[in-house]
Order: structure tokens, then sequence, then C-alpha cells
């Protein structure tokens, strides 16, 4: 007797399978056989995925820096004309560019120090109860790495002034391991322009574990000095002046490098016309002053280019002068239109240069 065989067809769409016989069997009746695969549930979980290196994203600021190429190319234009402008001048037009983008960036960290107050703290460190001393501190600092001295690039833990305490607990993650994986980055972008590396090293700031102590303000300090880090003239590059809207933290980083250059073009704008304002009225002041003798004039002319805001304290503390030759010099400049009083009260008054 012959044995009787089955020949099953290899297809799951045919509602019939036929075997030697011409008996008919329907497909449902095969419960032996796997179903199709693609009708089977994933419920499976997913499988561990490969954690990606902290460079991964230097690729997509690769990529933001060619589709704002010409743009970049126009900001640091602007950048290199500050920088010019700030070699050929006096050394008192970058510490006033330095006082005020720090008392600006106090207002966007949330300490709003004002700029009389920064003025006190920084001349005679005088500070009133209202003041917050953490915050006078942080501004200072500011003011410090915005004026001069190595950048982060030579040593971040002694730009920051921050170290770990020899007694730290062995579970406790020290600053070097912190900012290992943001230096890394930084090292590996170092063919990027360093308008582009330094907007990549603030939006990175925050997730490198750096963000701690006031890391707003110490992320946009950073970033300034790594902006004009080609530069020997402009210490800094002008952020805060140009408003804040580069410093927030919204969308791709094309988009955030957009917001960065706009912010940063206007700032650089912002401090060319500051300094061509104050160019002349310098001019203008030297031209009225010529007629009086003493050192006390040129000197207060000096405090006032370098300083926004001047008190007779602090022009006093300034300039070595008595205080009756410095009230004198101010009360005649004041009268000639030179200087103007901003504080409109009996004491504690101070002025500003009248451009």
């Amino acid at each position: 007797m012959k044995p009787q065989t089955s020949t099953l067809i290899d297809d799951y769409d045919a509602p019939l399978i036929t075997t030697e016989g011409d008996e008919e069997v329907h497909e449902d009746d095969l419960w032996f056989l796997p179903g199709p695969l693609e009708e089977e549930p994933d419920d499976l979980p997913p499988g561990p995925r490969a954690e990606l290196p902290d460079t991964a994203v230097i690729e997509d600021w690769a990529n933001a820096e060619s589709v704002h190429a010409a743009r970049l190319a126009r900001v640091a234009g602007r950048l290199g004309a500050l920088d010019d402008r700030l070699l050929r001048g006096p050394e008192g037009w970058r510490h006033r560019l330095a006082l005020i983008e720090a008392a600006d960036l106090s207002w966007f960290a949330g300490d709003r120090v004002s700029s009389d107050r920064l003025a006190l703290w920084i001349s005679m460190r005088l500070s009133g109860a209202q003041d917050d001393p953490n915050a006078l501190a942080r501004v200072g600092w500011a003011v410090r790495r915005l004026t001069g001295g190595p950048g982060p690039k030579a040593d971040l833990a002694a730009f920051l002034d921050r170290r770990d305490p020899e007694n730290i607990e062995g579970s406790a993650e020290r600053f070097e391991d912190r900012a290992g994986g943001w230096l890394d980055v930084m090292a590996a972008a170092a063919k990027f322009y360093p308008i582009t590396r330094a907007c990549m090293g603030f939006h990175l700031w925050s997730l490198a574990g750096l963000g701690q102590n006031g890391d707003q303000m110490e992320a946009a300090v950073t970033a300034a000095r790594i902006a004009a880090s080609d530069g020997s003239g402009a210490i800094f590059a002008p952020l805060a002046m140009g408003g804040a809207g580069g410093l927030r933290a919204s969308g791709p980083p094309a988009e955030r490098l957009a917001h960065w250059l706009e912010v940063m073009e206007t700032g650089c704008l912002t401090a060319m016309r500051h300094l061509d304002d104050l160019e002349g009225w310098s001019t203008r002041a030297e031209v009225e002053m010529s007629p009086l003798s003493g050192k006390t004039p040129p000197a207060l002319l000096a405090a006032l280019t370098e300083w926004p805001l001047v008190s007779a304290p602090m022009a006093q503390t300034l300039t070595g002068a008595s205080r009756a030759a410095v009230q004198r010099n101010l009360a005649w400049m004041e009268t000639r239109g030179i200087i103007r009083e901003v504080t409109r009260q009996g004491r504690f008054r101070m002025w500003r240069a009248a451009t």
C-alpha cells in the first residue's frame, strides 16, 4: 500500500491546503503551523542601546555652522572691528565694556545687580543692606574674567575658581570628572570657528554637569572669552549687551546658533556705538578742561572713561586726590555740561559722562 504524503504549499494567503486524495483542509485546522511573522505581537522589551559618546553632537553643530556660514562671517567681521578698535583705544575702554556686560549678565542670571551698585562694589567694596553678597561676588568674578587674565582654555578650574577639597569623599564626583566630558567635546570641535565653539559650549554647559553655583553667569562668561579667543584687543565678545535672546536654550543647534549670531552682532554694534560716543566725549572734555591745572582734572577724565558711573568717594579713591579737590572739579564739570548727575538726590550722588 502506497503511503499517503502531504505537500504543503508555502503560501499563507491561500485559503485551502490540498493533499493527495483531493481532500481539502482549511488553513484554520492547521493549528500546528506557526502563523505569519507580521501578525505576531511585538511585545518584547527593547534591548539595550549603545550609549552615544559625548562627541556625537559635533556633527549637528558642524551642520549648523555650514548653514549659517555667511552670517557667521559677517559677525566675525563685526567682532574683528571691535577688536581693532579696542586694541587702538585706551585701556579704560575694556574695563568699561566689561562692567556694562557683567551688569547686563547679572540681570539675565537673576542676580539683578545695577551699574551703580556694581561700580561701588568693584571700586570700594561697598554694599548696601539690600544687596546680596553672593550675587555681588558672582558679578565681581565676571568683571575680573572679562577684563583680563588667562582664558578657560588654559585651566578651566582656575578660570572658574573651582577646586575640589582635599578631603572630598570617595563617592563624591570631582570637578575634573564633571568637566572632562565638556573639555573633550570642546577639543573635538577645535576646527570650528571660535564663535560657533563658544555657542556650542554654552548650550552644553549644564548637560556636562557644570550647572551649579551661578552656572548661567559662568557659562556666559566662559563662552564670551572663547568667542574672542583669536583677538588681541577684545578680551570677550559682547553677548548680554545685544539682548538675552541668544542665551536662551531652545531649538536644535542650527536655531540656537542663529539666535547667538543675531545677539552677538547686535552686541558688537552696541559696543562700537558706545565707544564712538565715548571717544567724542573725551575729545570735547579735554578741550573744555584744558585751562584747568593740576593732576586732578585728567585723572577724573580717566576715571569717567573707565567707569560708567562715578561717585565722589570713588573718584577720591581712583585719583588719589583730596575730597575737596574732587568735589570742586566735579561741580565744575557738571556746570559745563561735561558730566551729568544721575541719582538726583542730595547724598550718595553719582555722575556719568554726558555723551
